[in-house]
């Protein structure tokens, strides 16, 4: 067990460095002169968007051996200007974490166990059951006659980091299949 000596208190340390004010060289340790910032040793920096809400937060994004090792907020975004919320300060996790989903997984009704799909099958799958929801919902004319060339069996939820040029060709496509129930998170 190491023994303090008073030359070693905060006090002294102060008055010895000149730093009277105690937040430089008195108060930092030795682990903490030789600690190096992560962003430091990145192979590279890649600028992106946060993907949380539709506010568009730019991100840097620090990538060492083709892995992320910390997402700051980008200085140079004109939306956020370096500024990230908690949820976008914390994105390097969502990335990062042994429990992400990386392979396009499917259960089949009734079905116990999950099977692994390339992702192909997987769009397939869906343009598949799009369409035929689209047939066989699909309502041509109510009971009075009136043209109707609609499906209640499609509906859209967009997400919120969506953005408007998006949010339209979302609209256009879901509106030419004959969707009218057609929403996005953003409003809600």
């Amino acid at each position: 067990m190491t023994r303090w000596s008073p030359l070693q208190w905060p006090v002294i340390r102060q008055v010895r460095t000149g730093d009277v004010l105690g937040r430089g060289p008195a108060v930092t340790s030795e682990r903490t002169r030789t600690m190096a910032p992560r962003t430091s040793t990145a192979d590279r920096v890649v600028q992106s968007v946060c993907p949380y809400c539709a506010v568009g937060c730019g991100q840097r994004i620090y990538v060492k051996d083709e892995r992320v090792v910390q997402i700051e907020g980008d200085p140079d975004s004109p939306v956020s200007r370096g500024r990230l919320c908690p949820k976008g300060s914390a994105s390097e996790q969502l990335v990062n974490s042994p429990g992400r989903q990386t392979k396009v997984l499917y259960r089949a009704p009734h079905a116990r166990d999950w099977q692994r799909l390339d992702p192909e099958t997987a769009i397939d799958m869906v343009a598949d059951r799009f369409i035929e929801s689209r047939r066989r919902t699909w309502q041509q004319a109510d009971d009075k006659g009136r043209l109707l060339r609609r499906t209640m069996g499609i509906a859209s939820l967009g997400g919120a980091t969506l953005d408007n040029e998006e949010n339209y060709l979302i609209k256009k496509l879901f509106t030419a299949a004959g969707a009218i129930q057609i929403e996005n998170q953003a409003r809600i």
